[in-house]
């Protein structure tokens, strides 16, 4: 009798677990998402902790030289229903400048690189962004370095969003690439043995807001 009780009981609580409203249900994180349609409109800002530039330019032609932009800063309003009316806002601390080298990174500071005394901060803001593909887009804009603005465009691939597993945020990710010559922005230090071409791979996830 007791294990008939027993069993009838633990029916109960699976029947009660299961139905719609029960604790575990309200508690379920929203699904993670591939698809760009399903991703909630809104403001963003970008999560400093994971949003990085790792740029690459070459050294002499013997190796490709890497390094990252470490403190960077932004804004996107996302529109997916009409991603043409999104807009991109990012502001990129040039002291950051990260080549894992102590003696280049203070070179870098310095005004045959990115003169950061006098220009401590490079900016991009975005004058359209054109959808390429399914989860591709192309992001155009002005990036504004050493004082110097010149347009220029990066593609743009979406990851997913959804809440963030671990701190419980609704967040949205991006992939991008992009390659600019320096020369356009004044920083012709050592041309042409360094290269003149930089290109930047950005990696960027979103927290809204």
């Amino acid at each position: 009798m007791k294990r008939t009780l027993a069993l009838a009981a633990l029916l109960l609580a699976g029947f009660a677990l299961a139905m719609p409203g029960a604790p575990h249900a309200q508690e379920a994180a929203p699904a993670l998402t591939k698809d760009p349609k399903q991703v909630k409109a809104g403001r963003y800002r970008l999560d400093p902790a994971h949003g990085k530039i790792t740029w690459s330019i070459s050294h002499l032609g013997f190796s490709t030289y890497y390094g990252q932009f470490t403190e960077v800063s932004g804004d996107l309003v996302l529109d997916p229903a009409e991603p043409g009316k999104s807009t991109l806002s990012v502001k990129i601390g040039t002291g950051s400048a990260n080549g894992l080298n102590d003696r280049l990174n203070a070179h870098l500071k310095t005004p045959d690189f990115l003169d950061v005394e006098k220009f401590p901060e490079a900016t991009f803001v975005s004058q359209s962004i054109e959808p390429t593909g399914p989860t591709t887009a192309r992001v155009n804009g002005t990036l504004t370095l050493r004082g110097v603005s010149k347009p220029v465009s990066f593609d743009a691939t979406f990851n997913q969003a959804g809440v963030n597993p671990v701190d419980k945020i609704y967040s949205v990710g991006f992939d991008g690439w992009t390659v600019i010559k320096r020369s356009e922005f004044g920083v012709n230090a050592f041309l042409p043995l360094l290269g003149d071409e930089v290109a930047l791979r950005l990696e960027g996830e979103f927290k809204l807001q």
